[in-house]
């Protein structure tokens, strides 16, 4: 079993290494628009697992998934040959592709934030035409006694 730390080194030199080759060396025109996010190395450092996220041209574009999981596992060799080169390990680790989910769970917390926003100016809005339900000051004071209501009560007793 490696070390923690060899192994963090080793999975970042990887995702250096693989975004290096499909940005200069990989003519795939379907990797284009492909991001390496993170990489992941298991414990004896014989399996990587490589994130990627693709971006579309546009922000308004719908990305090609399918199509970059494809040249991936199509590049897989060569990139696996460049990840060895360029570590100087004595097992190259097989590489795994996985999509990374980042940017549609950054999106769906961002609508969330976007929903609880809109709810906190609606109760900020209510609040603000809120008026009290009884009096504005709901607590009895003490009540004073004077002496011309105590004569009062002692003659209205006779």
């Amino acid at each position: 079993m490696a070390d923690p730390a060899r192994a963090r080194k080793l999975a970042k030199r990887i995702s250096q290494i693989v975004a290096s080759a499909i940005e200069h060396d990989i003519k795939d025109p379907r990797l284009d628009h492909v991001t390496i996010t993170d990489t992941k190395i298991t414990a004896d450092l014989h399996d990587a697992t490589v994130y990627y996220t693709v971006l579309g041209e546009r922000l308004d574009s719908v990305p090609d998934l399918a199509g970059a999981a494809a040249a991936l596992e199509a590049a897989r060799g060569v990139l696996r040959t460049k990840v060895g080169q360029g570590t100087g390990v004595r097992y190259t680790p097989t590489l795994a592709f996985v999509t990374d989910n980042i940017p549609e769970d950054a999106k769906r917390i961002e609508d969330l934030l976007a929903k609880a926003r809109e709810a906190d100016a609606e109760v900020a809005r209510l609040a603000a035409e809120a008026q009290h339900a009884g009096e504005a000051d709901p607590y009895k004071a003490p009540r004073e006694d004077n002496d011309d209501e105590l004569a009062e009560s002692e003659e209205s007793r006779n």
